[in-house]
């Protein structure tokens, strides 16, 4: 009786134990949603009172309540064939765009002779603004979706090329040593030592390439396209509907969110192994 008392005590315990990380987990992730949310409530607060009571005209400024019908009704209608339109330029145009910066910035940096073509040239590109690039893409492509799609990889294209680049140069040389010493071949020591080691690099900049992905698709949309969600931005400004383009802005922050949330928690699974500052607090 005695053994049977004394077990049952202990597996209470160790159900207590087991129930306290949870419990911490999900005090944290609450505090983490607050916070998060705390600014943009704030906001909406203070836009509601400004317009409600005269400060800001309502054909400038809608007030958020007044939102909430526009949405509706753009719901109603065809909203998410644009959302699924400008989700897949954005997806397609990252892929490409940073499918080919990985290949490039491999090659850049791990020789000074490709470096020494290419990188003087790679370097003036990336100082030439998006919407630099849109007359020239409508000329050679047209405005059908092979321009928008160009357009939007050449956004995702730098930002994965830079930190690629850079993560690489920062490689400890001992490292393709020792691959050297175990006989690797230059492919194997790519895949094995070259891209582990400069993974952290690599991730954040195609995080920061799938970001400009959808500033860039906003560009291409803006300019010539009948969906999406650049084109609500732009038929609500030519028709007078703020509450149209603050609906679309307010969709691609949410978009913007979700998918750079998406590649953080990539980010995170893949580099479990690291032992930073974020994890020890």
């Amino acid at each position: 009786m005695r053994n049977s008392s004394h077990h049952a005590g202990l597996t209470n315990f160790l159900a207590q134990q087991n129930a306290q990380p949870d419990k911490k987990r999900l005090n944290r992730t609450l505090s983490g949603w607050l916070k998060a949310l705390l600014i943009p409530i704030l906001l909406l607060i203070l836009c509601e009172f400004l317009v409600r009571n005269g400060y800001i005209e309502a054909y400038l400024l809608p007030a958020p309540s007044s939102l909430w019908q526009s949405f509706w009704d753009l719901a109603q209608s065809d909203l998410l064939q644009h959302i699924y339109i400008s989700t897949w330029r954005v997806l397609i145009g990252f892929a490409l765009g940073s499918g080919l910066a990985l290949i490039f910035a491999v090659w850049v940096g791990l020789s000074k002779e490709v470096e020494a073509y290419l990188e003087p040239s790679f370097s003036a590109l990336k100082s030439i603004p998006s919407l630099a690039w849109i007359p020239l893409l409508l000329l050679w492509l047209g405005i059908d979706e092979s321009s928008k799609i160009t357009l939007i990889a050449i956004g995702a294209f730098f930002p994965t090329y830079t930190n690629t680049v850079a993560a690489i140069h920062n490689v400890d040389r001992k490292l393709i040593e020792v691959g050297k010493v175990y006989h690797l071949n230059a492919l194997q020591r790519v895949i094995s030592i070259v891209l582990p080691a400069a993974s952290s690099g690599i991730l954040t900049g195609l995080r920061n390439s799938l970001s400009l992905s959808w500033m860039f698709m906003i560009a291409a949309e803006l300019i010539a396209a009948t969906q999406g969600i650049g084109y609500l931005l732009s038929d609500g400004r030519e028709t007078s509907r703020p509450d149209i383009v603050i609906i679309a802005i307010i969709l691609l922050a949410l978009l913007g969110k979700i998918s750079d949330t998406l590649m953080k928690r990539l980010e995170n699974r893949l580099l479990r192994w690291r032992d930073s500052i974020h994890k020890q607090a």
